[in-house]
């Protein structure tokens, strides 16, 4: 187990990204999600666009209904190594 190097990051994940990875990865269409929210569908897209912001309030709403953190919505490329050596 010593002889390993860890994984380099391959890719950076936006918050938008971050919504749309947890919202396929849990099978849901947008209108889907906006149901399971009362979050418009087209709210959604423009943040999985990136087009408009996610804010806390939002974050927490479609956290509760993809059953996650979230951090893990707001903060999707926080590196919590690099970031405490600062």
């Amino acid at each position: 187990m010593n002889n390993y190097t860890k994984a380099n990051k391959q890719i950076e994940v936006s918050v938008g990204e971050s919504l749309k990875i947890l919202r396929e990865f849990q099978e849901l269409s947008q209108n889907e999600l906006a149901g399971l929210t009362n979050i418009p569908q087209s709210t959604i897209s423009a943040i999985e666009n990136d087009r408009i912001q996610l804010g806390v309030e939002r974050a927490k709403v479609f956290a509760r209904a993809l059953q996650c953190h979230p951090a893990v919505l707001v903060f999707p490329g926080w590196d919590i190594q690099h970031e405490s050596a600062a």
